[in-house]
């Protein structure tokens, strides 16, 4: 397996994989990649790529992706689900179905996080269901909850 930067090129897979980490939950109705990027708290994760200050990684394995991270700045106005400041950017990550559960997920983690360093990045938000499996590993890597995003959901922060 292979991790490489996110380029222009890959906006498709990282729209699927975007899609992929919206309809985590078998227990929910699954929304479709029309409907999640219309609505506009999850469409803005992904419109434009890249767009200035975007930063991600793509895994392969055998030259097909099978994972992405990125890192979006959002402003105030226009905040994500785990917005804690304009200069933090927030964390979207995916993993292929098939990949799931074979450490992809803490490799891409680490991937993008040594690329926000080496791009002065100090800091990295998220949210997360609290019934999501992956906050388990988002505490594990040393990500902190610091507020709840819902009533569901937990923001976090990592200081890098």
């Amino acid at each position: 397996m292979i991790f490489r930067e996110a380029t222009p090129a890959d906006a498709d897979f990282l729209t699927d994989v975007l899609v992929a980490a919206v309809n985590w939950s078998p227990e929910w109705k699954e929304k479709s990649r029309r409907r999640v990027l219309a609505a506009p708290d999850t469409g803005h994760y992904i419109a434009g790529w890249p767009r200035s200050g975007d930063l991600g990684v793509v895994a392969e394995a055998d030259g097909t992706p099978v994972g992405g991270a990125w890192l979006r700045f959002f402003p105030a106005d226009d905040p994500g689900y785990g917005f804690v400041a304009g200069d933090v950017p927030e964390l979207t990550i995916g993993v292929v179905a098939g990949w799931r559960g074979r450490g992809v997920g803490r490799s891409l983690l680490r991937a993008v996080e040594a690329r926000a360093r080496a791009a002065g990045v100090r800091r990295i938000s998220l949210s997360v269901e609290r019934v999501n499996f992956a906050q388990r590993l988002y505490l594990a890597e040393g990500y902190e909850v610091v507020g709840a995003g819902s009533r569901d959901s937990d923001t976090m922060v990592k200081v890098l």
